[in-house]
């Protein structure tokens, strides 16, 4: 018999924080539902605590917080509110799934790490802007990684087990590896014509091929950029070098990525494109548990195709495979002025193309530096969000 593993979900009401639900239900006798979060999504959060009974509901808004503890003041949650509440349970119970979008995820994940506990990474954007000196603390705090985007899951299933347990240290070389193939379906305008672009909608920008996602994550994936940053991601997870690491469309999304050996053998790992697949690994490994995912079915998958991203068509993606050789500085900046263009874009301020536009121009301003404390990394992506909203209004639609 297994001892449950109590499990902290941070950013609960979205995507993987549902489907993470959806599969730690369908095991109670592994997992224990210690504390969910979300930002201010209240009939959400009451929906999950009634149904799924954690012992702590936090919001980081505390008027949201407020409203909580009102509806369900029958039940026997204790709800919290703040920051420093996310940080606490973050770091309280055995596993932690980081699902928080976007630079807010990025303290509570570490709080986590530096309790050592098994984090499941979802929220890319911790490495996207810390890099270097997360892996550091992952090592420091003997925290263990388990990587939950779907592309690193299928890369991480893809590795040696000793190249498993020792991401952002082990020598792909050492592992017999020569390339690690990062998939991505195009989006939803892969193949509109280019002229057409900048008159994209957000609902068409969110209406995703393959992939059921949140708003923002959707527009990533359509301008490409989400691939950027899982392409930086997997730099830092893997310990990439730059020949080590490329980006292939795959329209299907069948295979979730891919990694070459040296003696010409290509591993690939292939599923149904639902998170519930990199979900359920993550919070078994090393075992495997149901998910809930039905099996692929050979015969009903037809042709599976690649092609290289056109620049043109995705200049978000080349933006971030430059800076991710450029330093930290870089790839926080991008990541600060996208999150600030999407949410721009998400409320009709600007054209869907403008989103390239604004995250060059703030990369641009920024002064080439070194990062090295949280404090540093904070300070340039609030430079960043500061230029990126003065930017914006130089793109607004009139």
């Amino acid at each position: 018999m297994f001892e449950p593993q109590t499990l902290t979900i941070l950013g609960a009401t979205g995507s993987i924080g549902l489907n993470t639900l959806a599969v730690a239900a369908q095991h109670p006798e592994r997992f224990q539902l210690y504390a969910v979060t979300a930002h201010s999504n209240v009939t959400a959060m009451e929906q999950i605590c009634r149904e799924h009974k954690p012992r702590i509901a936090v919001m980081a808004d505390v008027h949201a917080a407020a409203d909580l503890k009102v509806r369900i003041a029958d039940t026997s949650v204790q709800v919290l509110s703040g920051q420093q509440a996310l940080a606490d349970v973050a770091a309280a119970a055995d596993m932690t799934m980081a699902a928080i979008v976007g630079a807010a995820g990025l303290m509570p994940t570490m709080a986590a790490v530096m309790a050592g506990k098994r984090v499941l990474l979802a929220n890319k954007e911790a490495l996207v802007m810390s890099g270097q000196l997360f892996m550091n603390a992952v090592v420091e705090h003997g925290a263990i990684l388990l990587p939950i985007d779907s592309e690193h899951n299928a890369i991480f299933q893809c590795l040696p087990v000793a190249a498993q347990l020792s991401l952002g240290d082990q020598s792909l070389t050492t592992a017999g590896i020569s390339k690690i193939i990062l998939t991505g379906s195009g989006g939803p305008f892969r193949e509109l014509p280019l002229a057409d672009l900048a008159h994209q909608s957000p609902q068409a920008a969110c209406a995703h091929p393959n992939w059921s996602m949140g708003q923002k994550i959707s527009v990533d994936s359509a301008t490409m950029l989400n691939k950027g940053l899982e392409y930086i991601e997997a730099r830092w997870l893997f310990n990439c070098q730059q020949h080590e690491l490329d980006v292939l469309l795959h329209p299907q999304s069948i295979i979730h990525s891919m990694v070459r050996y040296t003696d010409g053998s290509v591993l690939a790992q292939m599923g149904e494109p639902d998170m519930r697949t990199p979900i359920a690994y993550g919070l078994s490994y090393p075992d495997r548990i149901v998910s809930g995912v039905k099996a692929l079915d050979f015969e009903q998958v037809g042709a599976l195709t690649f092609c290289k991203p056109d620049p043109e068509r995705y200049p978000c993606l080349q933006l971030a495979q430059d800076a991710c050789w450029q330093g930290q500085w870089a790839t926080t900046s991008l990541n600060a002025a996208n999150e600030v263009a999407v949410a721009a874009f998400l409320n009709q301020r600007i054209r869907f193309t403008a989103i390239a536009d604004v995250c060059a121009e703030v990369v641009g301003r920024i002064e080439a530096q070194e990062l090295n404390s949280f404090e540093a990394i904070l300070s340039v992506d609030h430079q960043a969000r500061h230029y990126a909203e003065e930017i914006v209004e130089k793109y607004a639609v009139c």
